[in-house]
């Protein structure tokens, strides 16, 4: 295994992070609830907690199972994707992604997703590849499935995010 690889699509470049990305990923997901209303989880919440968790993502790409990007357009931070979870049992891993609210609907997750995918499978020789969102959250959804990956699994309420409860809809992407 590699780890963190550059990977180029039509329209997209996915790298590793850098120094200078903590600023936006404030701006566009820190900052901004929507960016985390299905997950609850937003390790850009603060100026401070982003560049912390940039700076703990520059130090793990010596692992070669981290797999922490960048999604960039014409030089601009759009997204974030990273693989993380990896379990050597069963050759397995999770995968998640987030996209600036002010690009969704573009296809940028998908086109995203996809060349994670095949890079994790493909490349690094990952047999299974998890991922999930919440039944409310149609966007993912569709990207998840237009990726190839299968619904496997519903958990009924087990997603809180503050006030909320959401089912959790189970995904996987197998290579056998």
């Amino acid at each position: 295994m590699k780890g963190t690889a550059r990977l180029e699509t039509d329209r997209l470049i996915l790298r590793r992070y850098e120094p200078g990305d903590a600023d936006v990923l404030y701006r566009k997901f820190g900052a901004n609830a929507n960016m985390s209303r299905y997950s609850g989880w937003n390790p850009y919440a603060t100026p401070d907690m982003t560049a912390r968790t940039v700076r703990e993502y520059l130090a793990s790409y010596d692992d070669p199972t981290f797999y922490g990007w960048a999604i960039e357009r014409h030089g601009e931070v759009v997204g974030t994707m990273g693989a993380y979870d990896f379990d050597a049992r069963d050759n397995s891993i999770e995968v998640g992604f987030s996209i600036a609210e002010d690009c969704w609907g573009q296809g940028y997750a998908s086109e995203a997703l996809g060349a994670v995918l095949r890079y994790l499978v493909d490349d690094e020789g990952i047999a299974r590849v998890r991922a999930w969102c919440a039944a409310d959250n149609a966007g993912s959804r569709r990207v998840l499935e237009k990726c190839g990956m299968t619904l496997v699994n519903t958990a009924r309420g087990a997603l809180a995010v503050g006030d909320e409860t959401f089912d959790r809809l189970d995904f996987v992407y197998d290579r056998r």
